[in-house]
């Protein structure tokens, strides 16, 4: 694995790649990674859109990622790439679009897992009535995040 890390609008995002794919982002300080660090022409191409994405002339994202999780996760995650740049998704309606129903907590849950945030736009789903609940890099991270697309969009 190789990762590479870069001060994006005063965030820290560090970058990872594996197998010729992206296969984490982390917002913020990191604790030691397993692998090099290395910032290698996929990981500067991720670090360079996301930073486009922040500027706020980048809505979509063409970088290969690795998604490995459970089926469940991964019928979760491709569901949340459908999600339009500026638009939300309740837990609920993320349930009902994978079929299953009642499952808006393990939704929930899937997102939390999610391991390549902002390109997989886990960010974008909110809680019944649009409150704003849950995100693995804070509540305040993912507020930026929803006001940064609301403003671009």
């Amino acid at each position: 694995m190789y990762y590479y890390s870069r001060k994006i609008d005063s965030i820290n995002i560090t970058v990872c790649e594996e197998d010729n794919e992206i296969s984490r982002i982390y917002l913020g300080e990191t604790e030691d990674l397993d692998g090099k660090r290395l910032k290698t022409y996929l990981i500067g191409k991720c670090l360079n859109q996301l930073e486009e994405y922040f500027e706020g002339k980048r809505k979509t994202f063409s970088i290969p990622v690795k998604l490995e999780g459970t089926p469940f996760q991964l019928k979760v995650w491709e569901t949340l790439l459908e999600i339009p740049y500026g638009e939300t998704r309740t837990y609920g309606e993320i349930a009902k679009a994978i079929g299953s129903p009642k499952a808006a907590r393990a939704v929930g849950m899937a997102n939390n897992k999610n391991p390549v945030c902002i390109i997989v736009p886990c960010h974008r789903v909110v809680g019944a009535g649009g409150a704003l609940v849950g995100y693995a890099w804070g509540l305040e991270m993912k507020e930026r995040l929803l006001e940064l697309e609301r403003k671009n969009s």
